[in-house]
């Protein structure tokens, strides 16, 4: 099912892999004993896939933007963990998952912009 979609989304396809990333820099940062950090990142990188994901099997249009619009809440979040073990001594470099949250961010604000826009057309 989940390679199905990701085949056919791209959204689906690039959050899924961010997370993967993502768990890679926890484990890092695990491994760095930066726990509560790692634990805030983990749940909050993973989580955009995993509304993007439920979004695609939303009730509604208004279920799919709301889902979509928690995905872009977890992908500020996520930028706000990574902007802060970029900026403290003793992280592991972030590398570019910084850009593709960034990235990520923006194709979710486009698909607000057009769901809210066919929503009230």
């Amino acid at each position: 099912m989940l390679a199905e979609q990701m085949k056919k989304n791209a959204i689906v396809h690039l959050t899924f892999q961010f997370s993967l990333l993502a768990i890679e820099y926890c484990q890092q940062l695990e491994k760095g004993q930066k726990y509560i950090i790692a634990r805030q990142l983990l749940k909050s990188s993973t989580g955009i896939g995993a509304n993007v994901m439920e979004a695609q099997n939303a009730e509604s249009k208004s279920d799919f933007i709301h889902k979509m619009k928690i995905a872009a809440k977890e992908a500020s979040e996520t930028l706000y963990w990574l902007l802060l073990c970029r900026e403290s001594n003793g992280f592991p470099p972030v590398g570019t998952l910084i850009e593709k949250v960034e990235e990520i961010n923006k194709i979710l604000g486009r698909i607000l912009i057009s769901s809210k826009r066919s929503e009230n057309t």
